[in-house]
């Protein structure tokens, strides 16, 4: 019996899973929450919309009903924004039979409360339940032209985080295991929050040695956070950590960059969202890591700026002269 997996979330990252889990020779369903999409979907065999050219196997099945899809595999693997999750979450649950198997590629925090995806996996579904978080530098055009990619796999399950992996893995798609689940996820998050801070220094024409100063401290900013919050202080120089953040700071394929961009070229966050024209997950997440940076009195200054740029109308140049301005210091 072939080995199966779901995959909710029809956008460019949950399609590039699924197109690789079906090279993998799994038998794989993606949902769609939008019948319109899902159509087109099935009309063109490729998701023209994120990823085009691309053609789907025949063993990539399509869906927009959730009930056929949480019923079509043990293990589902939940690739939607973050301000879609907790949602997601309660409509699968009652879907749900036996011990659930829930894992997710989905990268921020809960944007009702700022908490970890898998604290809000636990306060839903329970905290028996198997779960898994996907992370690492991934662009998801370059998984669905199966270019090598390595990624990482946490969770508190060997076995779980085991039957995810034979799904995904391949001589073109390498997985690591980890079991530091709290680190894994803020190094997704807060990535992004400092990809715009490398756009808007590029944007500004602050050059290389600007940039390279952003990611170096901005890693710092991670460290101190993850470590507070629980994570392993090794997590953060490895693929989820250091690796995503190298990324999503030096690639106009990342789309937090981009914005960032657009804030560093004079455009207004309006007029940069509608050029990139999909979600930007780091605006939610400066939020919620600034926040955490208060409660648990954590300093952040990089993080500190970007959320004063996007939530109090900053302008870009004062952000970067707050951060030259600040006292000199010893750098660890």
């Amino acid at each position: 019996m072939p080995l199966s997996i779901t995959i909710l979330g029809a956008g460019s990252w949950g399609t590039a899973l699924a197109l690789q889990a079906a090279r993998n020779g799994c038998s794989t369903m993606l949902w769609s929450h939008n019948p319109a999409h899902l159509a087109e979907l099935r009309q063109s065999s490729e998701n023209s919309r994120y990823l085009p050219g691309i053609r789907f196997p025949d063993n990539l099945k399509l869906t927009d009903s959730l009930e056929e899809a949480v019923a079509f595999s043990s293990i589902v693997l939940i690739s939607v924004p973050s301000h879609a999750f907790r949602d997601t979450l309660v409509r699968i649950k009652p879907l749900l039979t036996g011990k659930p198997k829930i894992a997710w590629a989905t990268k921020g925090f809960d944007a009702q409360d700022g908490a970890l995806l898998s604290v809000v996996a636990a306060q839903i579904l329970g905290d028996d339940i198997e779960s898994a978080a996907l992370s690492g530098p991934t662009f998801a055009l370059e998984v669905a032209n199966d270019l090598p990619t390595a990624l990482t796999i946490a969770s508190a399950s060997p076995d779980f985080a085991a039957q995810l992996s034979e799904r995904l893995h391949n001589q073109r798609f390498r997985i690591y295991t980890s079991n530091d689940i709290i680190g894994v996820q803020i190094g997704g998050a807060t990535k992004n929050v400092l990809a715009i801070a490398a756009g808007i220094a590029d944007g500004l024409g602050f050059g290389a040695n600007t940039r390279a100063a952003l990611i170096t401290r901005g890693l710092t900013e991670i460290i101190r956070l993850g470590t507070k919050l629980g994570g392993q202080s090794d997590t953060f120089m490895g693929l989820a950590g250091l690796g995503d953040l190298i990324l999503t700071c030096t690639d106009n394929q990342s789309r937090n960059r981009r914005f960032g961009l657009g804030l560093g070229q004079g455009k207004d966050q309006k007029q940069a969202l509608l050029e990139i024209n999909q979600e930007v997950e780091g605006i939610s997440a400066a939020r919620e890591a600034y926040r955490l940076s208060l409660k648990h009195d954590v300093e952040m200054p990089i993080t500190q700026q970007v959320y004063n740029v996007l939530f109090n109308k900053l302008h870009p140049k004062q952000a970067v002269h707050n951060l030259l301005a600040r006292d000199q210091k010893s750098e660890h």
